[in-house]
């Protein structure tokens, strides 16, 4: 039987534990956190990555777990109407909704299909090197500072600060009445179903490197900006609401792979969440990468650059895509010339 070592077990180290031992595989995975962390709020899947879920057998769960996501609006800060989120068209092509589930559900969804003896926790992987003697493929699953990205891949890429602190949060209790993204000026405001009865807010906030703001300063930052926002605002309590600085990879790999080493997810292409793809691609990632090593059996190496070839073009696409529309989002002087443009775009339709 072939043997993988899969470092790292976020939302793309497990479904890719799924996804081998589908076809055959014995894998192992290394986390080095004390155990399996399920931490975060809402994630939105689309139709691909539902449809790769769904190949799992995890269909009918997701079904089970998650809330579609149809109508959403994005505003000015005083409440105007500039545009519709895409989520009709993205059903259209995609022929499913997007779906909504917090991150930590979706994490149970997964641990629940992985056999506990194949996870250990609180390793830290300081040697991938002695991974790749031991197991056919070795697979970084370890996120933007992967240590099996450094061990292994020469070239420039690095993690690269974005110039963006994320912060986000829940709301119980309360459902707006409408969803949606509000555009000003350097920062935006967001907010989705996350389940029935549960909101998810996300607010990306352009921050100079080092500086550390506090909840009463992003309550500042948005007081004056329409309702429900300043509300949403205030009821949120500091050890509930999660911060972190935004980082991608600059510049892209050259390649997701080398030998039996193969990279997925953030550390492959980190980007910016302001098309909430980062999981979505990392499950694609997974269930690519079992189906060129189902199609190639009998020679690792070769469907590693058959991944490669089917998934890096995929990924550096939605990097760009995410990093433009981030700056589109969040443009400091020229909102206004953005604001008038999406409003003739959107009469034009």
């Amino acid at each position: 039987m072939r043997k993988a070592a899969i470092v790292g077990a976020g939302v793309g180290g497990l479904t890719t534990a799924i996804a081998l031992r589908a076809i055959g595989w014995e894998v192992s995975i290394f986390e080095r956190w004390p155990k399996v962390a399920a931490e975060g709020t809402a994630l939105g899947i689309r139709p691909d990555a539902q449809a790769a879920l769904a190949g799992l057998g995890l269909g009918e769960r997701l079904r089970e777990r998650t809330v579609p996501y149809r109508h959403a609006r994005i505003r000015t800060p005083d409440g105007r109407h500039l545009a519709d989120l895409p989520l009709d068209r993205i059903e259209r092509r995609g022929g499913a909704p997007v779906r909504m589930l917090s991150r930590v559900s979706l994490i149970e969804m997964l641990v629940d299909e992985v056999d506990p003896a194949t996870i250990s926790t609180g390793v830290e992987i300081t040697d991938p090197a002695a991974l790749r003697a031991g197991h056919d493929l070795v697979v970084g699953a370890d996120g933007v500072r992967s240590a099996v990205r450094q061990a292994f891949f020469a070239g420039p890429t690095r993690p690269r600060y974005a110039g963006i602190v994320a912060w986000r949060g829940v709301i119980r209790g309360f459902e707006p009445q409408d969803y949606g993204e509000t555009w000003g000026r350097g920062q935006m405001f967001g907010m989705t179903p996350q389940a029935p009865g549960v909101t998810n807010w996300y607010a990306p906030i352009r921050t100079p490197a080092g500086v550390r703001e506090t909840l009463d300063d992003l309550r500042a930052r948005f007081a004056g900006w329409h309702d429900p926002i300043p509300r949403v605002l205030a009821s949120a309590e500091e050890g509930e609401v999660l911060r972190h600085e935004v980082h991608d990879l600059a510049p892209p790999p050259a390649s997701y792979v080398t030998g039996n080493v193969a990279l997925l997810g953030d550390a492959a292409h980190a980007m910016t969440p302001a098309l909430g793809q980062g999981a979505c691609q990392a499950l694609l990632d997974a269930v690519e990468l079992a189906a060129c090593l189902r199609a190639h059996p009998g020679d690792v190496a070769q469907a590693l650059r058959v991944y490669d070839s089917r998934r890096r073009p995929a990924g550096e696409r939605m990097v760009t895509a995410s990093r433009w529309m981030t700056r589109l989002a969040g443009t400091g002087r020229l909102a206004g010339p953005r604001n008038a443009l999406m409003r003739l775009a959107a009469a034009a339709r």
